[in-house]
């Protein structure tokens, strides 16, 4: 038969010890200290590799946190017995109003009713006061009305970019991905002229400042310089369409419509060589431009370059580098020699070609993603829009940071800025249009439903102020170009 070693028999006799005066601890000490002294025994009895010290505090933590369930359990049980008294009194109110025995879950099920009656009450009160409150903004912010006056169908992928004639007649013009450019008349949305002479997408249309010319970019690395000729159609009579307040009470719906092959304008003359060919870029040219003047053009590419051409012996003047990243637009003053160039690398540039000597940049830092657009205005401005949800007001004289800074709800392509209103509009990607002054308040949002307005991403908007039924075009990936009339009252304006 075994024996016990001293040492075990020692161990077991000192455990025994241990439990016995835990146990004499526990009937002498409060209940909180008995619990405490139970959980360290325990502790104790198991086996762990954490030091004593630091098992102890483990303890007094979780102690604590036991007692601060104790005490809300308490709390809850306080508060069931007051609800079950306010219950009484209500039952009893009951009674006594209605003068009849009344059983008490009849009583709860009545308390409960007009208890989610008051409920439904102050709701009702809340929202119709937040619904005043929103009313009077938009009562502030939006009084410009819009109305869609004329679709231009025609193209058979994305439009990229759009403008207008500076010169009579006044025709409108589309840049399309289907490696064409087209000329409308803007009273009737008939397709006046068609021009095929790129090989790739045709990424930007502008017309020249005197002349019946046209300047094209192109994903096929050049730049285009090329004539038109075209007589405008009879006007046709505008169909009866209710002017829209531009604002959201035009409810919407994200479901866009089959997109069918479209079919061509009939009996459109085409144009299919160019006056000049500029041929310098080593990458897709994404903008171009015409100088004050037009002597003079710039354009835009991939490449991280702007070039400046002269128009009349089509060579190469001036090479603008600096971007570290791809160019996404080029702008140029409407009376003075200075171009905006904007990159994908967050900055957007202004050139200076007002001494012939020499020409300086300036950068501007204030974005912090692609700058898809920069904009001269009449004044000493210059607007930007991004990639990263806003817009931002800059001052020629003081470029260290925005005078006015415009935030959306997302991306910001190919702005344009009202010449005569000062008004601008901002091309999104969620298929919205809206319209700021140039301190950054907002005036409208163009009208969008199942029947009017652009069903994919906006890519450019253009104003016209030669007194046409348009003032302001916009263009998209949804293949068509929309007319609008956009109606800002004087006193909205002077504000």
């Amino acid at each position: 038969m075994p024996v016990e070693s001293g040492s075990s028999a020692a161990a077991r006799q000192a455990k025994q010890k241990r439990k016995s005066h835990s146990l004499s601890i526990r009937r002498t000490n409060s209940t909180e200290q008995e619990r405490s002294g139970l959980q360290r025994d325990m502790l104790e009895g198991q086996d762990s590799k954490l030091p004593l010290s630091l098992r102890s505090n483990l303890m007094d933590l979780f102690s604590q946190i036991e007692r601060e369930f104790e005490n809300l359990y308490i709390e809850n049980l306080e508060l069931r017995r007051e609800i079950e008294t306010l219950n009484d009194r209500l039952a009893a109110e009951g009674q006594t109003f209605e003068g009849a025995d009344l059983a008490k879950g009849a009583l709860k099920t009545k308390a409960s009713h007009s208890t989610s009656q008051l409920s439904q009450k102050l709701k009702t009160t809340y929202k119709a006061s937040t619904s005043k409150i929103v009313s009077s903004f938009k009562a502030t912010t939006s009084r410009a009305v819009c109305q869609l006056v004329r679709e231009y169908v025609g193209h058979r992928d994305g439009i990229w970019d759009l403008s207008a004639t500076r010169t009579q007649p006044v025709v409108l013009g589309t840049a399309s991905a289907d490696h064409t450019a087209m000329l409308w008349s803007i009273e009737t949305g008939k397709c006046l002229l068609k021009y095929l002479g790129h090989q790739g997408s045709v990424n930007s249309i502008k017309f020249h400042p005197t002349e019946q010319m046209a300047l094209t970019a192109s994903g096929d690395q050049t730049a285009h310089i090329w004539r038109y000729m075209v007589q405008l159609p009879t006007p046709q009579p505008i169909a009866d369409m209710s002017q829209t307040p531009c604002e959201d009470d035009v409810d919407f719906s994200d479901k866009d419509e089959a997109d069918g092959e479209v079919e061509g304008p009939n009996d459109c003359p085409s144009v299919r060589v160019a006056t000049t060919t500029l041929r310098s870029h080593q990458g897709v040219v994404i903008a171009a431009d015409w100088l004050v003047g037009g002597k003079q053009v710039v354009t835009a590419s991939w490449d991280r370059a702007a070039n400046l051409y002269d128009v009349e012996t089509s060579e190469l003047v001036h090479s603008l580098t600096g971007h570290d990243q791809e160019l996404t637009h080029c702008c140029t003053h409407p009376t003075q020699r200075l171009v905006v160039t904007s990159s994908r690398d967050t900055t957007f540039r202004l050139w200076d070609f007002r001494d012939p000597s020499i020409h300086s940049v300036n950068v501007f830092q204030g974005h912090t993603d692609t700058v898809t657009s920069a904009v001269f205005t009449v004044g000493d401005n210059v607007v930007s829009g991004s990639d990263d949800r806003t817009v931002k007001v800059w001052d020629l004289k003081n470029m260290r940071s925005p005078i006015a800074t415009i935030r959306t709800d997302s991306a910001v392509n190919r702005i344009s800025v009202s010449v005569n209103q000062r008004i601008i509009a901002l091309p999104h990607d969620n298929r919205q249009v809206r319209l700021f002054d140039m301190s950054g308040v907002r005036l409208a949002r163009l009208p969008r439903s199942n029947r009017q307005g652009h069903r994919r991403m906006v890519c450019c908007s253009a104003w016209c102020e030669d007194n046409t039924s348009c003032n302001l075009f916009t263009c998209g990936f949804d293949r068509q170009a929309i007319g609008w009339n956009i109606n800002i009252p004087a006193l909205l304006q002077e504000k």
